[in-house]
């Protein structure tokens, strides 16, 4: 193998193939890179609280381990099909000083070694969209360019 090859990503073509960490860590690049390390730490309280929310009720909609919630169609965007973010998830390198931050975070997070600045919420958003599932509540926290809420039904 040449130098070239060992430190260019090749492509992956089944995300579901990667591992819980692996998956967290590149939801974290597709969600939140532009982040600041707290609002990178938010963005996985977010993913670990559903997780625990669907385990407190024995299963829920969106996935009851980390993969299956952040691979959930239509739930974080960096994940749909049509989002640019997709392909960049899937062709990362090991190198990419993002990449690299959110890998360290993603690892923390699994390990259970991640406070949760959120105060439980399930859902987030950017200042920069008004989703229809966020009207009429008020937000938990704000953490670096996102709005988090919990209670959503």
């Amino acid at each position: 193998m040449t130098e070239t090859q060992t430190l260019t990503a090749q492509p992956l073509t089944n995300p579901d193939a990667l591992s819980e960490v692996e998956v967290l860590a590149r939801t974290l690049y597709g969600e939140a890179r532009g982040e600041e390390l707290a609002g990178i730490e938010a963005v996985a309280a977010v993913i670990l609280n559903r997780v625990a929310f669907a385990k407190q009720r024995g299963r829920y909609w969106w996935g009851n381990d980390v993969k299956s919630v952040c691979l959930k169609p239509a739930q974080f965007s960096c994940w749909n099909a049509a989002d640019p973010n997709r392909k960049k998830l899937l062709a990362l390198s090991p190198r990419d000083p993002a990449y690299r931050l959110c890998k360290r975070i993603a690892k923390r997070a699994v390990a259970g070694e991640l406070p949760d600045p959120t105060d439980g919420a399930t859902h987030y958003h950017t200042y920069a969209v008004d989703p229809f599932w966020a009207r009429g509540h008020v937000p938990v926290a704000e953490i670096g360019n996102h709005l988090f809420y919990k209670n959503i039904g």
